[in-house]
C-alpha cells in the first residue's frame, strides 16, 4: 500500500506555468510505516538534495522557470523501490516571439528563402502576407516549410514582379509575433562564356609575343 504524491497527485501529471515564476514541487510518501527515502529526476539526471530534504517529504523548486523547461520530466522515486514514482510534465506557456525585418537582396532568377522563429506554446498558426494582403502561393514557385520552431517561405527564380515587403505572423491564444522581409530583385548580371574569355587572353598574348618577336628582329637588322 505504498504509494507516492506530488503536489497531491498520486499520479503522473503535467503542470502548467509561465516563464519566470519559480514552481515547486512537493514529494510525500502515503501509507508509511518507516521512514523511507526519496530521490529527484529531472529528465534522466539525478538531482542533489540536502540532508534534511530526503526523507518522507522531500521538495525542490524549479527557478526562475524558462521557456527551456517546457516539456521536462520531474519525476520522484522510493529510493529502495525506484519502480515507486510520480512523474510531473512542466507544461511553460509563452507566446511567440518574433519581431524585426530584414533586407534581402537577390538576383533576378535565383532563389530565395525566408526564415522566421515559429516557436511558441501553445503552437501557433502562421499566415505569410505580401505588401499587407494574403499571399497567393503561385504553384511550383512558391514553398512553404513548418514545423513547430521554425517557418519558411522560399520562392524559386524570383522575377521583378516578387519585389515586395513580405510579413511572417504568428498567432496564439498568447499573443502575435511578426517579422518583414524587404525583398529587392535585382538586374541579373551579364554572365560571360569561359571559353570566350580564355580564347581571347590566349590571342591577346600570342598577338603581344609576336609583336615583341617582330621588334626584334627589326632592332637586330639596323
Amino acid at each position: 500500500g505504498l504509494e507516492l504524491s506530488v503536489n497531491n497527485h498520486a499520479a503522473d501529471f503535467s503542470l502548467s506555468t509561465l516563464p519566470g515564476p519559480s514552481v515547486s514541487l512537493s514529494c510525500q510518501v502515503q501509507n508509511i510505516s518507516q521512514a523511507e527515502e526519496l530521490l529527484w529526476y529531472r529528465g534522466d539526471g539525478k538531482v542533489d538534495l540536502k540532508d534534511g530534504n530526503k526523507v518522507n517529504v522531500s521538495n525542490i523548486c524549479v527557478s526562475p522557470v524558462t521557456e527551456s523547461d517546457n516539456g521536462v520530466t520531474f519525476t520522484c522515486r522510493l529510493a529502495r523501490d525506484q519502480s515507486v514514482q510520480v512523474s510531473v510534465i512542466l507544461d511553460v506557456q509563452f507566446p511567440p516571439q518574433l519581431t524585426g525585418e530584414e533586407s534581402l537582396h537577390v538576383e533576378e532568377d535565383k532563389d530565395v528563402t525566408m526564415s522566421c522563429n515559429a516557436k511558441s506554446n501553445p503552437q501557433a498558426q502562421t499566415a505569410w502576407y505580401k505588401n499587407n494582403t494574403t499571399l497567393a502561393l503561385q504553384q511550383n514557385r512558391y514553398r512553404l516549410y513548418q514545423t513547430s520552431e521554425v517557418f519558411q517561405l522560399s520562392i524559386k527564380k524570383v522575377q521583378k514582379s516578387d519585389n515586395g515587403t513580405y510579413t511572417c505572423t504568428v498567432k496564439s491564444s498568447l499573443g502575435e509575433g511578426r517579422k518583414d522581409f524587404h525583398l529587392i530583385v535585382e538586374d541579373k548580371k551579364p554572365v560571360f562564356p569561359k571559353e570566350a574569355v580564355i580564347a581571347a587572353v590566349v590571342v591577346v598574348t600570342l598577338t603581344v609575343l609576336f609583336g615583341i618577336v617582330a621588334r626584334k628582329d627589326k632592332i637586330f637588322k639596323v
